[in-house]
């Protein structure tokens, strides 16, 4: 790679390090198993743990990313899917404005179960929440148990976006995760405008509409940095 590319990389991943527009808290849900912290440890390390085990509790990963000039700072938030946690999981609902819920496409259960996580999702989070339904482990399609078409229909039904995902080679890890993120900024802005204020906060303006998102071209988006944060500041 050419050196005075790394140089002006460098440079960019400070500026950006030192200028967040927008902080976009995520929540990531599902069964138990199904590969959330998985899913959110490569997007934003770019890793795949084999010996991961079971979320207790609550943890959050961040990547910053720049989409139409705005550098914005996702939050990525993983949660047990165990039963036994659904009370700190219901919890943590607060302040999202979006959601990757997952099931396991080799796995029927985790798929009829995503209903329920949709209903808990719009009972203690924010009722116009944009919602994405992800099909991990499509690696695996020869275990497939959750036609891709199942997941196409009950999307559409509930006004959701639909991707299937690997989280062991990375496979529309990144798009997903971008688009969602792309529908959050352009909802905001939209937002900011009816309001008649352009500078309005993200956390006080904002009411997100849980519609089907269009796709989107990877080229619009330039990953700036990788990060990891100790605090949550949505």
């Amino acid at each position: 790679m050419n050196p005075e590319m790394d140089t002006d990389s460098d440079q960019n991943h400070q500026e950006t390090a030192e200028r967040i527009d927008y902080v976009f808290k995520v929540v990531v849900i599902g069964d138990s198993g199904v590969g959330k912290t998985q899913i959110l440890s490569r997007f934003t390390k770019n890793e795949f743990c084999f010996d991961s085990k079971s979320t207790i509790g609550v943890e959050f990963q961040t990547r910053t990313v720049t989409i139409k000039g705005k550098v914005i700072k996702a939050q990525i938030w993983d949660t047990a899917g165990q039963e036994r946690y659904r009370a700190v999981t219901s919890a943590y609902y607060r302040g999202a404005l979006g959601a990757m819920l997952l099931y396991d496409i080799t796995k029927r259960p985790t798929f009829d179960h995503v209903a329920r996580w949709v209903e808990e999702l719009r009972a203690h989070a924010d009722n116009s929440i944009v919602i994405m339904l992800i099909g991990n482990k499509v690696d695996l399609v020869e275990l497939r148990a959750v036609p891709a078409e199942d997941a196409v229909e009950f999307a559409e039904d509930q006004g959701l976006f639909f991707s299937e995902t690997s989280a062991f080679s990375g496979d529309n890890v990144d798009s997903a995760f971008l688009r969602l993120l792309e529908e959050i900024y352009d909802t905001v802005c939209k937002k900011a405008l009816v309001c008649g204020n352009g500078n309005s906060n993200v956390a006080d303006a904002i009411t997100l509409k849980g519609s089907k998102i269009d796709g989107i071209s990877g080229t619009d988006l330039e990953i700036s940095e990788m990060k990891k944060s100790s605090a949550c500041s949505c």
